[in-house]
């Protein structure tokens, strides 16, 4: 029997970031200096494939420090943590390195400069997030309004302070934040902002490749977690741009009957998903269609980060 033809066009840049590459080689290279186990605090990233592949290393996910053993190794996950979190550790001995991804403690550091300055804090982003918390965590409670919406930009009544300043999540839409963005500058014309852009360029790229594609695809899979926040921003990017899309964790979710009848279909990857998992879904399509890759290259990335101190001579 033939099978139906279908072109693929693969989003490129795709997959893991260099904050993400950092995060899990972190939590290899504390495994491989301290022995299993090695805690780590919340998902190191969110992926299950590669947390679950750490935990077959020895790696212990716990959602709290006051679940590790006192003494024992801890990794703070690539999405930063509040203060507290680091100095409850210090009090219990735990030996801790700190995998936040250095463009989240570039936010962190925005929010300590605000506060000294006296300024309240809007935040753009999307409440209960680890990356939220953790940024909101750095200043006392109260310093920071948090803005998910065009709507709360709209209401928002900051309290009295001598001066207004915004920052956001680094895993937000381009093109939404934007709009938040027009808003509280509209209402609050003397307002600060970042010096650079806080959404990573990771986050665009991968936005910018979607949007790149979007006309040409009948359909998108975007490849990752349900609590990535880059990878569900990538369907509704790709949804604004006229594409109907879906979120998969691998390819044993793909719905044949969603995609009968396409002839062209877009597949990208959030920034904690591995390759390995976009390479699954291609050979799943292959099973059951004569396919034809063309990869839609928006942006080249070269972008590393060094590891912490403490881990540098374990990665010679």
């Amino acid at each position: 029997m033939t099978k139906p033809a279908l072109s693929i066009l693969l989003a490129a840049p795709r997959g893991f970031c260099a904050g993400v590459d950092r995060a899990i080689k972190i939590v290899e290279l504390a495994l491989e200096r301290f022995g299993a186990p090695v805690y780590v605090r919340h998902e190191i990233v969110h992926n299950r494939h590669v947390v679950e592949s750490l935990q077959r290393k020895g790696a212990v996910f716990v959602e709290e420090v006051d679940e590790v053993p006192e003494g024992a190794p801890v990794v703070f996950s690539a999405h930063g943590v509040p203060k507290q979190v680091p100095e409850e550790a210090a009090r219990r001995h735990l030996f801790y390195v700190d995998a936040t991804c250095p463009l989240v403690s570039k936010v962190h550091r925005e929010v300590e400069r605000h506060r000294r300055h006296g300024r309240h804090i809007l935040m753009i982003g999307h409440a209960g997030h680890p990356e939220v918390i953790g940024t909101m965590g750095q200043v006392e409670p109260g310093a920071i309004t948090l803005i998910e919406s065009i709507g709360d930009a709209e209401r928002a009544t900051p309290p009295a302070a001598p001066a207004l300043a915004y920052v956001t999540q680094t895993t937000l839409s381009i093109d939404d934040t934007a709009e938040i963005v027009a808003v509280l500058k509209r209402r609050f014309p003397d307002i600060a902002g970042p010096r650079k852009e806080d959404i990573c360029y990771a986050t665009t790229n991968r936005q910018q490749a979607v949007k790149a594609m979007a006309a040409r695809c009948e359909r998108i899979l975007v490849i990752g977690s349900p609590n990535s926040s880059n990878s569900r921003r990538l369907v509704e990017v790709a949804e604004k741009a006229g594409s109907p899309a879906r979120l998969l964790e691998a390819a044993a979710d793909i719905d044949w009957s969603w995609l009968a009848g396409a002839r062209e279909i877009g597949i990208t990857a959030g920034a904690s998903a591995p390759e390995i998992l976009v390479q699954e879904v291609v050979a799943a399509l292959s099973r059951r269609y004569a396919i034809r890759i063309e990869e839609i290259e928006t942006a080249r990335e070269s972008v590393t980060f060094k590891l912490p101190a403490a881990l540098r001579d374990s990665a010679a």
